[in-house]
């Protein structure tokens, strides 16, 4: 299989990750599905169960808050599909760790433009199109984000906007 990039955006609960999943699900090979959450607390721990139900038998599971460029960069010979769910959560993860973002983000985008063996499919949250935060911290995250999804996006095949379940593809693989 050629390795493809597909990036997922759209606002909370908007269905992406379900998106992704059905999209991810339908390949052939062994499938990996790299978890950023982290289970802080008992609301957290269910919707990590819930959605392990969800994939099913099918899907490897490896959870990783925090070196995810790393983790690709050893997983991606072994699977034909990698899901990795959720980039914004990973953000999250980086900056509460506080190690330089920047140099995490450059180090996930080169693992992308090296993996050209599976195909990878990445979720993230739009975050940008509501109100400025009220403090700094918020402010730095929703700048952030919105720096990393556009960096993904340029490197990606394909990108979609979930909106109220309805996936939209706003860029398609250049031929």
């Amino acid at each position: 299989m050629n390795g493809k990039i597909i990036f997922i955006t759209g606002g909370a609960r908007s269905g992406k990750s379900t998106f992704a999943l059905a999209q991810a699900s339908k390949s052939d090979g062994r499938k990996a599905y790299i978890a950023t959450a982290q289970a802080l607390d008992e609301e957290m721990r269910q919707r990590i169960e819930n959605h392990k139900r969800l994939r099913g038998d099918e899907w490897i599971t490896y959870e990783e808050p925090l070196k995810i460029a790393a983790l690709i960069e050893e997983i991606k010979d072994r699977h034909s599909v990698i899901l990795l769910d959720c980039l914004t959560l990973w953000l999250s993860n980086v900056m509460h760790a506080k190690v330089k973002i920047e140099n995490e983000i450059e180090q996930f985008i080169s693992s992308l433009m090296t993996q050209r063996s599976s195909r990878v499919y990445i979720v993230s949250n739009e975050v940008g199109m509501g109100i400025v935060p009220l403090n700094e911290m918020a402010r730095k995250f929703r700048d952030m984000a919105g720096t990393l999804n556009q960096k993904v996006a340029a490197v990606a095949d394909e990108v979609y906007m979930v909106v109220a379940g309805i996936p939209m593809k706003i860029k398609r693989e250049e031929k």
